[in-house]
C-alpha cells in the first residue's frame, strides 16, 4: 500500500532542510507498512541515506540500553526500583546521593542537574575518563531533595551504568548486548568503543554505512563513527546516556518486544511485570521509568498517541514512539545536527509527521 502523503512530507523535510537526511519506520506491532530512506548520510560525499543506515541514536541509548539493562538485573533479582545508591555504589556513602533510588534515577526524580560539560575537565586531565567522570558526578551538589522534583537528567543515566556495571560485573555495552541484543537476535544495536579504531564493519566483516553528525567546532571534524555527545565521546564512546548506535529495523525488533511485555504478551526476554511497573505513570509527572510520554501540550508525539504511550528523542534527530492501545509503532531516524547543532526545525516537523502517519491509517 502506498503513502503518498507520508513520502511527500519526508521529501519536503529534505527539501526544507530540516534534515539532510532521514530513515522512518512505521509499524503495528510486527508489520511493517512503511520503511523508506531519503536524503544523504553525509554533505560533503553526498552518500545516499539507505534503509539500513546506522545513526547516532544520541538519549534513545536511555531507554533501549540502559533502563533495560536496569530491568535485566531487577529480573534476576540483583536490583529493585527501592534499591538505594548507597547500597550499590560506596562512593555515595555519606553523601545526600546516598539516598537516591534506582526508581528516582529511571524517573528523572533524582535531584541531579540536567547536564554538565564534564568533558572539558576529562580531556585536559590525565585519568581513566570514566573514573573521572564518576568522581565529577560524586562531587556534583544535588540540586534538589532526592525524590522532589522532575528534572530530565543525563547525569541521572550516567550513574545507573555505574550502577549496571558494578552489580553486572560488566560494561553496559556488553551486558546489554549478551543479555538483551543478541537473544532477540538484534545484530545493528551497539556501541562504538573509542579505545579501538572507530568502527566501519561489523563482527562478519560486512561494511556498516554510517550517518554523519555535526562538525564538531573542539574535535574539529565532522563526525561519523564516533559519538557526537561530548561527555560520552570524552568517556570513551559508552555511557548510560549516549553512545549507543542502530538502524531502524533493528529499534522496531526492540520496540516490539517492548510492547510485547507493556501488553502482558509472551516477550522473549523482557519481563512483563517490571516494564508494566517501568511505564506507569505517576500523576503530574512527565516521565516514566527509562521512557517519556506524550505532553498534553505540543507533544513530539503529535496529537493522535494516547496518553499511555512511550518513547523518547535523541538530540542527534531520532526519535520512537510505541502506543500500546493501536500497536503503532513510528521510528524517525534523522541526521538533524549535521552539520551544525543549531537547526531546530525539526522540532516543528515531528509532531507534524506523526500526526500525518495516524492520519494516513485514518
Amino acid at each position: 500500500m502506498k503513502y503518498p502523503g507520508i513520502e511527500k512530507m519526508m521529501a519536503g523535510g529534505i527539501a526544507d532542510s530540516v534534515f539532510p537526511g532521514a530513515v522512518l519506520l512505521c509499524a503495528r506491532g510486527k508489520d511493517v507498512f512503511f520503511h523508506g530512506a531519503y536524503g544523504v548520510a553525509d554533505l560533503s560525499d553526498h552518500r545516499p541515506m539507505t534503509m539500513n543506515s546506522i545513526f547516532d541514536l544520541a538519549s534513545l541509548t536511555k531507554p533501549l540500553a540502559t533502563a533495560l539493562a536496569v530491568s535485566e538485573l531487577m529480573r534476576v533479582g540483583k536490583l529493585s526500583l527501592d534499591t538505594l545508591l548507597g547500597d550499590v555504589i560506596p562512593a555515595v556513602l555519606k553523601t545526600p546521593k546516598a539516598d537516591i533510588s534506582i526508581e528516582m534515577l529511571l524517573r528523572h526524580t533524582s535531584g541531579l542537574p540536567a547536564h554538565r560539560e564534564f568533558f572539558w575537565a576529562m580531556v585536559r586531565q590525565n585519568q581513566a575518563p570514566r573514573e573521572l567522570l564518576r568522581n565529577l558526578i560524586v562531587q556534583e551538589p544535588l540540586e534538589a531533595k532526592p525524590g522532589h522534583q522532575e528534572v530530565y537528567s543525563d547525569l541521572g543515566y550516567m550513574v545507573l551504568s555505574w550502577v549496571v556495571e558494578t552489580l553486572a560485573g560488566q560494561r553496559l555495552d556488553q551486558f546489554v548486548q549478551e543479555k538483551i541484543y543478541e537473544p532477540l537476535g538484534i545484530r545493528d544495536l551497539f556501541f562504538i568503543d573509542l579505545d579501538k579504531k572507530i568502527l566501519e564493519k561489523d563482527r562478519s566483516g560486512r561494511q556498516l554505512s554510517l550517518v554523519s553528525t555535526q562538525t564538531c567546532p573542539w574535535r574539529r571534524r565532522t563526525l561519523t563513527g564516533e559519538v557526537e555527545d561530548d561527555n560520552a565521546w570524552a568517556a570513551g564512546g559508552i555511557e548510560g546516556h549516549a553512545g549507543l548506535f542502530g538502524d531502524a529495523l533493528s529499534i522496531h525488533t526492540l520496540c516490539c518486544e517492548i510492547l510485547t511485555a507493556v501488553c502482558h504478551g509472551s516477550p522473549h526476554v523482557l519481563d512483563p511485570d517490571i516494564l508494566t511497573s517501568f511505564v506507569r505513570k505517576e500523576k503530574g509527572r512527565d516521565y516514566v521509568a527509562g521512557f517519556d510520554t506524550p505532553s498534553k501540550l505540543n507533544s513530539s508525539a503529535g496529537h493522535s498517541f494516547t496518553s499511555g504511550s512511550v518513547g523518547h528523542l535523541g538530540f542527534t534527530g531520532t526519535s520512537f514512539w510505541i502506543n500500546p492501545a493501536s500497536g503503532l509503532i513510528v521510528i524517525l531516524l534523522t541526521n538533524r545536527v549535521h552539520p551544525s547543532r543549531d537547526n531546530q526545525k525539526i522540532k516543528i516537523f515531528r509532531p507534524l509527521l506523526h500526526d500525518m502517519v495516524s492520519m494516513a491509517l485514518g
